[in-house]
């Protein structure tokens, strides 16, 4: 029975990477051979490995039983120190990629607490385009099929690549093989790790986006104003203009609550907004959550890649816009009014995620929009 359960965890395994992988046909074209090696090695997998054990199975349902093994205590307390104290990045995840342990120098390089990382998948912290390879590549390790060595991108900082290092292990508290998870900057080896783990010095950042924002708030407030008035299109239209380049990658604005109405979609690539912009809003469960529920919603690192739907060609929009953060906000004049539209904004790889503030004044700035779209002419 316990074969039988572990086969079936391994199936099912199977199939969710498999669509991962079917979800990142949309990648840039230079970044299809990694994908395309992910798909090969998850068939070369199931030949030799789920169709052999599948017939073992079905030869003898009995099986050896597992053997229990005691843990340690005092070898896994000093496992545990020299794993936090270890000078260099590393986590430690199961075959699903779900992060058990975080050392300091690992917080310090990926610049996420061990509290928050600790239950979530370590995909979250990577470019879209390397989720599924990097999933593919830890379910061998934990398989027992060998150490691995790939690249990928931190969402965070999409330019500089990463090279992380893989291998199994097995805990003596542990069910099953972990894997071990090595973070080394990809394009200089010599760069010290110091670097990563020094404390930026204080500056005035915070002042600046502060100032940035209020100096948004105001091109809103005029650029409203002059809004013709009895035409709601036309407000949103320049009102995610506003909000386009200088606070958001792409800007998607759509009308109406119970049945909403794509109005403009503002972006980096044609292709994309044209695809984007052809994308029926009602297929949209984020969109759609905000028109009838009426609350904005704050994602970073977006894991589920269906939120906001496909576009016109089948891609999964976050993907296509290569999101990695988003604010989805309901467009209310005031607290139990009908909605007016939705407006969305995603920021790509490269530029910080939205934060709390700049999603608070979003929300002030939905609330004038809102309220310029309802002026009768």
């Amino acid at each position: 029975m316990a074969q039988m359960e572990e086969f079936g965890e391994e199936l099912a395994d199977l199939v969710r990477r498999v669509a991962e992988l079917k979800a990142a046909r949309s990648v840039p074209t230079e970044e299809l051979p990694a994908v395309l090696d992910a798909a090969l090695f998850e068939l070369d997998h199931a030949v030799r490995e789920l169709w052999p054990w599948y017939e073992r199975l079905t030869a003898d349902s009995g099986g050896p039983s597992g053997r229990s093994a005691g843990a340690d205590r005092q070898e896994q307390q000093l496992l545990r120190a020299v794993f936090q104290r270890l000078p260099l990045p590393v986590a430690l995840v199961d075959r699903e990629c779900v992060v058990r342990r975080l050392n300091f120098a690992a917080t310090n390089f990926t610049g996420v607490r061990a509290g928050y990382a600790t239950g979530r998948p370590l995909t979250g912290l990577l470019a879209h385009a390397d989720r599924a390879a990097f999933r593919s590549q830890v379910a061998a390790v934990a398989r027992g099929e060998g150490d691995r060595g790939l690249t990928v991108h931190l969402q965070q900082s999409a330019q500089q690549p990463v090279r992380v290092t893989l291998t199994g292990l097995r805990p003596g508290n542990e069910p099953r093989t972990t894997v071990l998870v090595l973070l080394q900057p990809g394009d200089d080896s010599s760069v010290p790790l110091s670097r990563a783990a020094a404390t930026p010095l204080p500056d005035l950042t915070e002042t600046s986006r502060h100032q940035a924002l209020m100096d948004l708030m105001d091109a809103m407030t005029r650029e409203l104003l002059a809004a013709p008035a009895g035409d709601p299109a036309e407000v949103l239209r320049r009102a995610a203009r506003v909000l386009h380049a200088r606070f958001a990658d792409w800007v998607t604005a759509d009308t109406g609550a119970a049945r909403l109405s794509r109005v403009t979609v503002l972006g980096a690539d044609d292709a994309a907004v044209r695809d984007i912009a052809a994308q029926d809003p009602a297929s949209a469960p984020l969109v759609v959550e905000a028109a009838r529920g009426g609350a904005p919603t704050l994602l970073v690192r977006p894991e589920d890649a269906q939120a906001l739907g496909t576009d016109a060609s089948g891609a999964p929009v976050l993907v296509r816009a290569d999101v990695t953060s988003l604010l989805c906000v309901p467009l209310i004049p005031s607290p139990g009014e009908p909605v007016q539209g939705v407006l969305t904004l995603f920021r790509s790889a490269g530029r910080l995620a939205f934060s709390m503030a700049e999603a608070q004044a979003l929300d002030v700035m939905s609330r004038h929009i809102a309220l310029a779209m309802g002026r009768r002419g």
